[in-house]
């Protein structure tokens, strides 16, 4: 009975399968076939070689790997970075969210939901040169501080204030995004609820904490777990235009070490052992975090 129930099924939807094979053939092609080159990591890659003729070496690239102290910091920064940019985006983004659904003007909602979710689709090469000039010593910001009286402050060669740049930037570049999922999830919450509230005497921020967190706090989690895996992306485009050797040692972050020791250094076998650790580290974020959405939210990826 289930095998005729399947055969049914296959036949009625055989034109959606049909449709995925040329995503799973670019799957294929630019996904898994380059994850060959993870040999490199364990020979001593020399181009003119290739794949068969470079000398392997083991486990020498890992073992050298973990022997750096500066591989340590650097982790440290990406997860600062990363995790400041989770942490911060959720509550900007839940925020806005709150203050959108709140508002009765539908005119001011379209206008806003348009101008928070433009720079989403906007490259780090032009927002970062416009950073660099806005937070530069005669940048707008430093101009406003010096009008206050207050002294002029490096925010693109302080090691500290560098950092809080690029969460800030980041989080205003994407939370109109995770802002229209939370709104989403908000506009499904039963009026009744609020209208109920309300003949109870509940004003407006009584029924955000009574009504509107707690029905939207399966969604929280989701999207909270769901970032976690992606916790070692601290933002390689976004810091490869905007940082400099002042601010190496809190900037530095996986994606740029890999960049300057492949791409740069020529250290392919390097690169590769340190890009393989991210990739089992986020692969083991992944798979858990998709636990936690299950097991808290009732949520599953795949």
């Amino acid at each position: 009975m289930k095998e005729l129930s399947k055969k049914l099924k296959l036949k009625r939807t055989w034109q959606l399968h049909v449709m995925m094979v040329p995503i799973v053939v670019l799957l294929v092609i630019f996904c898994y076939v380059p994850m060959i080159g993870i040999v490199v990591s364990f020979q001593d890659y020399l181009p003119t070689k290739g794949f068969f003729g470079s000398p392997w070496v083991g486990l020498d690239n890992y073992r050298f790997l973990f022997s750096l102290n500066d591989f340590f910091q650097i982790i440290r920064n990406t997860l600062i970075i990363s995790g400041g940019k989770i942490l911060l985006g959720l509550i900007i983004s839940i925020f806005f969210a709150i203050m959108l659904y709140e508002s009765n003007m539908r005119i001011m909602k379209n206008v806003v939901q348009t101008s928070v979710f433009l720079p989403y689709f906007l490259s780090w090469v032009v927002l970062g040169g416009i950073f660099i000039d806005i937070f530069s010593l005669e940048g707008v910001v430093n101009r406003i501080i010096s009008f206050l009286g207050i002294e002029p402050v490096m925010f693109m060669g302080h090691p500290i204030w560098f950092v809080i740049v690029i969460i800030i930037t980041d989080v205003w570049k994407v939370y109109g995004y995770n802002m229209i999922v939370f709104y989403a999830a908000i506009m499904g919450i039963d009026t009744a609820l609020y209208e109920s509230a309300t003949i109870d005497g509940a004003g407006r921020i009584r029924q955000v904490f009574a009504i509107t967190l707690p029905s939207i706090a399966p969604m929280i989690v989701v999207m909270g777990m769901l970032s976690l895996g992606n916790i070692l992306n601290a933002g390689f485009d976004q810091i490869f235009n905007m940082y400099n050797p002042t601010v190496m040692s809190t900037a530095d972050i996986l994606d740029t070490y890999i960049y300057r020791m492949g791409v740069v250094s020529g250290q392919y076998s390097f690169a590769t052992a340190v890009g393989f650790f991210k990739s089992i580290v986020a692969m083991i974020l992944i798979v858990t975090s998709n636990w936690a959405a299950k097991r808290f939210a009732g949520y599953r990826i795949f």
